[in-house]
């Protein structure tokens, strides 16, 4: 996905643009000399760093602010993604997680988890493919995680939200291949950014040797993405335990599986 003197003018547009995942795909591809769209809640955020890249590399450097759980924010992107210079490059980083299980949490808590995870994604989704399958010319990446592969986190939803979003970027995958647009699942594991301290997840009982670096997963995704792969699982830890968790049996992953915010107790329901 580097470009060459020939495809010097392509375009990535990145969600979650201004931390932790969508950072480094933003910074990986303004060094390749990728122009770029970046989405964000956060106004300020978004125009220092654009203001940065721009004078870096000198490429065109446009922002979006949006709230991509809600409507308005979603239809803000989905038009850019339609009209204005082509779009050839989607990267799907937006999203959260909640520092409660469900049996504490909310009805609109929960909403806005799928909202954002689930809901914005099939969204800008089917408005990036729309044109990349008319010019046979694209690919999406949609962050997910190691997480969707299995219920490791008693009473988090977030694992639903990562197999959804997995599940549904391999099956559209294949049916754009035949347009030559590619669609693959990016699910790495724990990886250093500010998700979990912007969750108030303690991650502090988490062994060092289980995290990622942000930038070695976005190049194992960009590498995965050139040779075609419906899914990419960064490091070969990771790769052991997604295979894990497809086959070991289900009563094992039960006795084994560890809620990051604590579990509740039968008193606390």
């Amino acid at each position: 996905m580097t470009p060459d003197p020939t495809t010097a003018e392509r375009r990535a547009l990145i969600t979650g643009a201004t931390a932790g995942i969508g950072a480094a795909f933003v910074r990986r591809l303004a060094v390749d000399g990728w122009h770029l769209v970046l989405v964000a809640r956060d106004a300020a955020r978004l125009a220092e760093l654009a203001a940065e890249l721009t004078a870096r590399h000198g490429r065109e450097v446009e922002t979006l602010s949006a709230d991509l759980s809600t409507d308005d924010g979603c239809a803000t992107v989905e038009q850019r993604l339609t009209t204005g210079s082509p779009v050839h490059l989607l990267v799907n980083s937006a999203g959260i997680g909640l520092n409660q299980s469900f049996l504490r949490s909310t009805a609109e808590d929960e909403a806005r988890l799928l909202r954002l995870n689930v809901h914005a994604v099939m969204r800008l989704t089917l408005a990036a493919l729309r044109p990349m399958t008319k010019r046979r010319d694209g690919a999406v990446i949609n962050v997910s995680s190691v997480a969707g592969f299995g219920a490791v986190m008693p009473g988090s939803t977030y694992s639903a939200s990562k197999a959804w979003v997995t599940n549904f970027s391999e099956s559209v995958g294949q049916s754009t291949r035949p347009f030559g647009v590619r669609v693959m699942a990016l699910c790495p594991g724990y990886t250093r950014t500010e998700f979990h301290q912007r969750a108030g997840i303690n991650m502090s009982k988490t062994p060092n040797w289980m995290w990622l670096r942000a930038e070695d997963v976005v190049d194992e995704a960009l590498r995965d993405l050139r040779k075609g792969k419906l899914v990419s699982v960064p490091a070969w830890k990771y790769k052991l335990a997604v295979a894990g968790l497809r086959h070991a049996p289900r009563r094992l992953l039960q006795v084994v599986a560890r809620d990051t915010r604590g579990r509740i107790g039968r008193d606390e329901h």
